[in-house]
């Protein structure tokens, strides 16, 4: 470590020391630009022997239990290295050089189990239904078994997994190990959105070398250090693999690849079936080609969803084009009633000037029914080949009513006249 680093983390301990706390949320909000700080810090955290790793330590869980949300996510950006250093130094059996980090993962295990009134803290999980859409897929993609979900889903039923109360922990021990660092692992990944691009590309690198240590895999991945293998636990290897999961969608592909696989094979080695099954299933999701996500603005999963239209399309089919197409079906009926009673009533133009009151003689007579069964006929088979429209059907109705009125006063029996 340069002197010039040392520098800069003997510095950043004074000053927050002497920092009024009007002004804490100000320091807060303007500690995480401070690059060359984190990086100096990460230093210290991986020389175990530094005389600084105790202070840093004491400092960091400070700014945990401070209250100050900023505080609270800059000490857990380096929780991924500190799980590390911890790991590696127990592997090597000199427990007595992890003392300040031990202390330090206790302290912010025993502040986060507990809520701000001192009570155990109960964590609550929903696990999500396949018959509700999310970013991930679609019911209808499913077949049959959305019908059974939908039909749940509809009661109200849904899996809800339960974590706590938590018990206290003074110091860590080979059997309660894990749980701890299993519940740090989960409150770390509960701020993933937070965590700067190193904080994640630690997270993939502890990974790897947690996984691949003491194992021939190591060789390949030119690890040096900690020849030993490192006991995991199956939830440990679930709670790395969300995290490494968030990681491959948020500009760190090659490096969270790199500890998928790494994490596979541990899995693979240990026959633990939870990791694998969710290792395989990230895997079997990913792209073919690398993704290409900034560094930088809010930090999420990326999935592409299908755009939606704007606008109803002109040949979808909605509730006002099936009624509109119902009232056409029965309007077709009526109008071609109407066209053929038009046709059948439609009595050619004839001349009524001898229907004065007067009665016709019997020539007369005569002579006007068959000038009338002639003109019937010929304006009926005119009508059959041309339609009128219905504007002329008043017209027409008034010649209706000069017939019948003709008939009514005597021309000829309604009998003889055939239509």
């Amino acid at each position: 470590m340069f002197t010039s680093e040392m520098g800069v983390v003997e510095e950043w301990l004074s000053e927050f020391k002497t920092l009024p706390e009007t002004s804490l949320p100000n320091y807060a909000t303007n500690l995480k630009d401070k690059s060359s700080l984190v990086s100096s810090l990460y230093k210290v955290i991986q020389e175990p022997q530094s005389e600084l790793l105790e202070p840093v330590c004491h400092q960091l869980f400070e700014f945990y239990r401070s209250g100050e949300e900023q505080l609270l996510r800059f000490t857990l950006q380096f929780l991924p290295e500190l799980i590390w250093c911890y790991l590696a130094v127990s592997a090597s059996r000199n427990v007595h050089s992890s003392g300040c980090i031990e202390a330090l993962l206790l302290g912010v295990y025993n502040l986060e189990i507990v809520d701000k009134q001192g009570h155990s803290k109960v964590l609550s999980f929903t696990i999500p239904s396949l018959s509700k859409p999310s970013v991930y897929h679609e019911p209808s993609s499913i077949g049959s078994m959305a019908l059974t979900e939908s039909a749940l889903s509809q009661h109200g039923l849904s899996k809800v997994v339960y974590s706590g109360p938590h018990p206290q922990r003074e110091m860590l021990t080979a059997q309660n190990r894990f749980e701890v660092l299993t519940f740090l692992l989960l409150c770390y990944n509960a701020a993933l959105t937070y965590m700067p691009s190193v904080s994640l590309q630690s997270l993939c690198q502890i990974c790897s070398r947690i996984c691949v240590c003491g194992y021939p895999r190591q060789h390949i991945r030119k690890y040096k250090g900690v020849s030993s293998r490192v006991p995991i636990s199956s939830g440990f290897m679930v709670q790395m693999l969300t995290g490494v999961y968030f990681a491959l969608y948020n500009g760190e592909w090659d490096l969270a690849q790199k500890a998928l696989d790494d994490i596979i094979y541990r899995a693979q080695l240990e026959l633990y079936p939870e990791p694998l099954l969710v290792a395989n299933a990230i895997k079997a999701s990913l792209p073919h080609g690398a993704m290409k996500s900034s560094k930088e603005g809010t930090r999420c999963i990326q999935v592409e969803i299908t755009p939606t239209s704007s606008r109803i399309s002109r040949n979808a089919v909605t509730s006002m084009s099936i009624r509109g197409h119902r009232w056409k079906r029965h309007e077709q009926p009526d109008s071609n009633n109407d066209a053929t009673e038009v046709g059948i009533l439609v009595i050619p133009e004839i001349s009524v000037t001898n229907v004065s009151g007067e009665r016709a003689g019997n020539g007369e007579k005569g002579r006007t029914l068959g000038d009338i069964g002639a003109q019937h006929m010929q304006g009926v088979q005119e009508t059959a080949t041309d339609p009128r429209s219905e504007s002329k059907g008043l017209p027409e109705l008034r010649r209706q009513k000069s017939v019948r009125k003709v008939m009514e006063d005597g021309l000829a029996p309604a009998g003889r006249v055939q239509f």
